[in-house]
């Protein structure tokens, strides 16, 4: 009797584990134009076949939560389903007028920063509900921002697994070093999203991180 509660006791345990690990919910944060959708894109192109979001040169392309659910990547033998949430840009301070310099109306400007700025604050609100999260950096920007602190500053608060992504090491003035000094504590893998490189060193990080 005692070694049947304690089989099914481990049953319960084991399904609950599974369960969680069924669909993991995985945020994709960081600034404006680090690439984070290209990323996304990159990881629903591998294993659906389809893109997630679109990316542009101008920031805050990404202004509302895309989703995908169900995605399915293998790895070593092993697989896990997540659910791919990315989000829009984080920034501290968002001015109309500079997207006039990539070629947009005033009209068009103030549309667009009305939504960025709308799109930081639902970025914020869906850190409740992650799983786990890979904050994208532009390798070649300088990583001690205002922005990239309050970002880890809000996971190390709400204790949530990350993985930093040191982005665009396909440029020359990429500094994946610097981005490791900068967050010591957290593991960095230096990709480009746009060209494909270093993904399958991703994947083994984010299986060792959920």
């Amino acid at each position: 009797m005692v070694l049947k509660i304690i089989r099914n006791f481990v049953k319960h345990i084991i399904r609950q584990i599974f369960a969680r690990k069924s669909n993991i919910k995985l945020g994709f944060y960081g600034p404006p134009n680090a690439g984070k959708t290209s990323l996304a894109n990159k990881i629903c192109q591998d294993w659906l076949g389809e893109d997630i979001g679109k990316v542009s040169k101008i920031p805050h392309e990404t202004r509302e939560v895309s989703i995908k659910e169900k995605v399915e990547i293998k790895h070593k033998g092993k697989t896990l389903t997540f659910k791919i949430v990315d989000t829009p840009g984080i920034a501290t301070k968002i001015d109309y007028e500079d997207f006039m310099h990539y070629g947009l109306n005033k009209k068009e400007s103030k549309v667009r920063a009305k939504e960025a700025t709308q799109g930081v604050i639902e970025s914020i609100k869906w850190l409740d509900d992650m799983d786990a999260v890979v904050i994208v950096l532009d390798a070649t920007e300088n990583p001690y921002s205002q922005v990239n602190i309050t970002i880890i500053g809000n996971l190390v608060a709400r204790k949530i697994p990350v993985l930093i992504v040191a982005n665009k090491t396909d440029l020359r003035k990429a500094n994946i070093k610097k981005i490791e000094s900068a967050f010591p504590e957290y593991e960095v893998v230096g990709i480009s999203a746009k060209f494909g490189k270093n993904i399958e060193e991703f994947y083994e990080s984010l299986f060792k991180l959920v």
